[in-house]
């Protein structure tokens, strides 16, 4: 059960600064404790740590990793009472682990003291009382007696609250405050082992807009976040691959998200270069499922729906198998083996001059540079945030406006940790909780939580955050935006 496998953590004394993050908490001594109704081990710390939790598949282990702990003065001690079996130890690296193997049939909770500041583990039979001591609420900080009768009782931040979803897939909730108010920001780490990341479209189409959570609900998805930027009408506006198929694209050089088809992920700059040849007649490609402008030349796939839904003053040759198989003058169905390339202007005129036919040999040249080709899917956005673990924002030399550029505002990415997790990240903005973070901000928050590298999402009051069936962040809104596309998370399945 979900509620057995539920593990929050606070972590109180975590240091925020604007370029470096770090923790020095010193573990002393591990004691235990015994009574008719439990067994409490109890951990005694200089500071609050950071740490969390996993409970292994069978529920008898708990393991807990303590970030940047000191154990210099620690003295390793065996541990067996009626409730627990064993307690083991290991390091690596700059994390502490602690396993504690509970004997069958036990219950658990898990909670934080001040003055001094301690981590306990209270382990009982199941059952055994009047409610699971995992259901019971713990206070991570000792509540303080109030001035006077109408001041509240503040939780002491930064707060880290981290829940095992399922197998695989990590929630973190992350609260702290800076000279300017408070800031919550919400992440969801994903395996790709047992998951596997893809964008998804509004309603399975272009032009279309939905919410995040109806996306990920239509599509199955474990989690989902808000994905690149789009029109009015949902039309995508960034180079977009979903399986294979190009299905977006944009005028500028913009980075992007890819998934390999060995499963790897890319990051970086892509852009979009296409051409048409219809008989001896070769024309550039304006756009891939977008409104056809003026002398332009459109790409319609099946990811536009069934018609292109033009206007009468263009031409429209249907390819299927190579060759013209249509000529219309507009609103042409689209072929579900093959695409419409849809013509104004000087680009009608051209093919026009050629009598094109039908029959004509016809083909689709699409390219957008190294490895991005090879790519199965991509996610185009921006900018970069996060490069080879340092802060990296392009977004001057991606020539985006003022308003995703500048200021504090709602914000969503996509990246990758250094252990190869793929990790949606939202903050909220513009609200009272929450004020939002500049770009900046933003990519020192992500690799102080380990992202390797990152891109920006779209942002403001579209930033969504999906998972297990709620949307988990505040958007700015007041209500979740309608989108144009999602990237989502869906379980692989089992061989």
């Amino acid at each position: 059960m979900r509620i057995l496998k539920k593990i929050m953590v606070l972590a109180a004394a975590l240091l925020l600064t604007a370029s470096s993050y770090a923790w020095a908490a010193g573990l002393n001594d591990l004691r235990t404790s015994s009574t008719a109704e439990r067994d409490r081990l109890v951990f005694d710390f200089t500071e609050m740590p950071v740490y969390h939790v996993s409970l292994s598949e069978d529920g008898r282990e708990l393991t807990f990793d303590f970030a940047d702990t000191d154990v210099g003065a620690f003295r390793r001690s065996a541990v067996r009472t009626k409730c627990i079996d064993a307690v083991s130890y290991s390091a690596r690296g700059r994390h502490f682990y602690v396993t504690v193997t509970m004997a069958a049939g036990m219950d658990y909770r898990i909670g934080n003291l001040t003055k001094p500041f301690r981590v306990f583990l209270d382990v009982a039979p199941a059952g055994g009382g009047k409610q699971p001591l995992a259901q019971l609420e713990t206070p991570s900080v000792q509540p303080t007696k109030p001035s006077d009768a109408g001041e509240q009782t503040k939780e002491a931040l930064p707060v880290l609250k981290e829940e095992t979803i399922a197998a695989g897939l990590m929630q973190r909730t992350y609260i702290y405050e800076d000279a300017d108010g408070p800031v919550m920001a919400y992440f969801i780490e994903a395996d790709p082992a047992k998951y596997n990341v893809r964008p998804a479209l509004a309603r399975g189409i272009i032009p279309g807009r939905q919410t995040v959570s109806g996306i990920a609900r239509d599509t199955n998805a474990a989690a989902a976040i808000n994905a690149s930027y789009f029109a009015s009408d949902g039309t995508i506006l960034g180079v977009t691959k979903i399986d294979g198929m190009i299905v977006g694209t944009t005028y500028y050089d913009r980075s992007a998200f890819g998934v390999m088809p060995d499963g790897s992920f890319v990051f970086g700059p892509v852009s979009y270069d296409g051409t048409v040849k219809i008989d001896q007649i070769t024309l550039p490609v304006s756009g891939v499922n977008a409104e056809r402008g003026e002398n332009g030349l459109i790409i319609y796939n099946r990811a536009y729906g069934r018609s292109t839904g033009t206007n009468p003053y263009g031409l429209e040759y249907v390819i299927r198998e190579g060759r013209v198989a249509e000529i219309n003058t507009n609103d042409s169905a689209i072929p579900t083996d093959g695409y419409v390339v849809s013509v104004h202007g000087t680009a009608m005129d051209a093919f026009a001059a050629a009598g094109t036919r039908v029959g004509d040999p016809a083909v689709l040249m699409e390219n957008m540079g190294g490895i991005w080709d090879s790519a199965v899917q991509i996610i185009g956005a921006g900018p970069r945030l996060v490069a080879n673990g340092d802060v990296h924002v392009t977004a001057g030399e991606e020539q985006f406006p003022g308003d995703i550029r500048y200021g504090r505002a709602p914000r969503s990415a996509v990246g990758v940790t250094k252990t190869g997790k793929v990790v949606f990240a939202v903050v909220d903005g513009r609200q009272s909780h929450s004020h939002g973070l500049t770009l900046t901000e933003f990519a020192q928050l992500l690799v102080k939580f380990g992202v390797q590298n990152a891109i920006n999402l779209d942002g403001g009051g579209s930033s969504a955050l999906y998972v297990d069936g709620d949307v988990v962040n505040s958007p700015s809104d007041g209500t979740e935006r309608a989108v144009g596309s999602a990237i989502i998370l869906q379980k692989r399945s089992v061989r």
